[in-house]
């Protein structure tokens, strides 16, 4: 007979008339690593709302049952008695404090009326020792990577005596070594007997860890899928989340011939002041018209300083070297010129640099070419509403209104606002930084779909990707980067993933 440690049944919650959740049902074992899996929208992040007491009881229908006991939590703190702990993709830690300060913040060990910094700092080094993260606890979480980080903050949640761990796509801002780390934590976790619920987006790592895999869509429970029983594979976990068969993940794009070379780097470096080192070193690229360019590498290889170097070198880079775009030399002294020269840069990090999360969706696709919906200097509103229609129509940008915050869109509608708002720009050469980086597969699909149809208009596109298989799927030449050095070039036809990464460990 199943033990189950959780199970909600039949929880339903409403926004404004829209059914967020509809009568969803969602059970874990005791002990078991449980994937939780949905295209954005489909109400994951909604229903572990729900189970933290986010969303409290009474603004729900349904049951939560836990450790066999029907809940009724008021607030986070509820859940967080009762043995649940949430960490989301935003890791909730002070960057100035230390390691120990942050571990116990909020459940600090007293002595009497006073807090026992000695016996933190030891007990935070058990904790430390039990994620297997080898730091100093009073080092400062901000000289910490972003993985290390995740550790501590596991390692915060652990010291809470928790019995079920629910993770919020854990890997998402993590490389490939800490993303192993990390999943090989959760294993390791999971045999000292705590049980784990884990969303994301990675298909290759639910089928890596999972136990047991349930899919939402639109609000609703599709299936639970058991690893044991051989019923978790890509094939299958994709059909179930969009609703449909995707045979190949990346649409097919008839072969066409490309123009002529629009943008070229000759000798091309940047010199960071502040870290003392150069971040690209003497990069030699072509890109032709209607050709996708992949800049592959492994983190800090210097992709991204690339990409920064040639819009317009926001971070003041000392730059060397010959840059032509249509045949012409340029210097950018500001993004601005490197905008009017056509081209135009999608930031890996929408929420932060991308995207202003508290205008609405038709403010923030203008944003970057203002002039285009002003006359004689004035903004022209009703403009701003016809271009926000078309692109929310064009890029299948899904809401309910072009009044809505950013913010409140799911992770893949928010990033095709982010790539209309460069659209808007009538750019030439798109370079996309991380282009599907927390976005699920069906919106993946359709990012994909956009990129195929503007090199089929004649853009062109710079795409750096972590992903391997979304860099050989998608580019026509691939560049790999190491160490801020252009290590090799690859053809769309003799890359392999091992090829790739032979060049990016050089």
């Amino acid at each position: 007979m199943s033990d189950y440690i959780l199970e909600m049944n039949g929880i339903t919650k409403e926004f404004t008339g829209i059914k967020a959740l509809d009568d969803v049902n969602f059970k874990v074992e005791r002990g078991e690593i449980h994937c939780l899996i949905g295209e954005n929208g489909a109400g994951k992040s909604t229903l572990m709302k729900v189970l933290s007491g986010v969303y409290p009881y009474g603004t729900y229908e349904g049951d939560i049952v836990f450790e066999g006991e029907v809940q009724r939590f008021n607030e986070i703190n509820d859940s967080v008695k009762a043995g649940i702990a949430i960490i989301y993709q935003e890791l909730a830690l002070f960057p100035d404090l230390t390691v120990y300060e942050n571990i116990f913040a909020g459940n600090e060990i007293r002595k009497g009326p006073f807090v026992d910094w000695n016996e933190t700092i030891v007990q935070s080094a058990k904790m430390l020792k039990k994620v297997k993260l080898n730091v100093d606890p009073e080092t400062l979480i901000k000289d910490l990577g972003v993985g290390k980080q995740q550790l501590v903050e596991i390692a915060k949640t652990l010291s809470k005596d928790v019995k079920l761990l629910i993770l919020d796509e854990p890997t998402a801002a993590l490389n490939e070594n800490d993303s192993e780390n990390l999943l090989e934590l959760l294993k390791e976790l999971r045999s000292q007997g705590i049980t784990c619920i884990m969303i994301s987006h990675k298909l290759k790592e639910v089928i890596s860890i999972a136990d047991k895999a349930t899919i939402l869509r639109d609000g609703k429970t599709i299936v639970t899928l058991d690893a044991h029983k051989g019923e978790i594979s890509e094939s299958v976990i994709i059909k179930n989340m969009v609703g449909r068969e995707i045979a190949d993940i990346y649409p097919k794009r008839l072969d066409h011939q490309f123009g002529g070379t629009v943008l070229e780097l000759n000798d091309w470096s940047a010199y960071d002041t502040q870290l003392g080192r150069h971040v690209v070193k003497k990069a030699n690229i072509q890109v032709k018209q209607g050709e996708i360019i992949g800049i592959a590498g492994l983190m800090g290889s210097g992709r991204t300083e690339l990409a920064l170097s040639m819009f317009g070198n926001p971070k003041k880079y000392k730059v060397e070297g010959d840059m032509q775009v249509n045949g012409q030399k340029v210097q950018f002294k500001h993004t601005s010129d490197a905008i009017k020269a056509g081209i135009a840069y999608v930031t890996e990090d929408r929420k932060g640099n991308g995207l202003f999360l508290i205008n609405d969706i038709k403010n923030n696709i203008t944003a970057a070419h203002l002039k285009g919906i002003s006359q004689s200097g004035v903004l022209n509103l009703n403009e701003e509403v016809k271009v926000g229609s078309e692109y929310r129509q064009s890029m299948q940008i899904k809401t309910s209104s072009l009044e809505l915050a950013v913010g409140k869109l799911s992770g893949g509608n928010q990033q095709k606002v982010s790539l209309g708002k460069w659209l808007f720009t009538g750019p030439k050469i798109l370079i996309l930084d991380e282009p599907t980086r927390g976005i699920d597969v069906g919106a993946k699909f359709e990012i994909y779909t956009i990129m195929n149809e503007l090199i089929k208009q004649g853009m062109s596109i710079i795409m750096i990707s972590s992903e391997l298989n979304e860099i050989i799927g998608m580019s026509d030449r691939i560049y790999v980067m190491a160490e801020g050095a252009i290590t090799g070039e690859l053809s769309r036809e003799n890359t392999t993933q091992e090829a790739i990464m032979e060049l990016a460990t050089q």
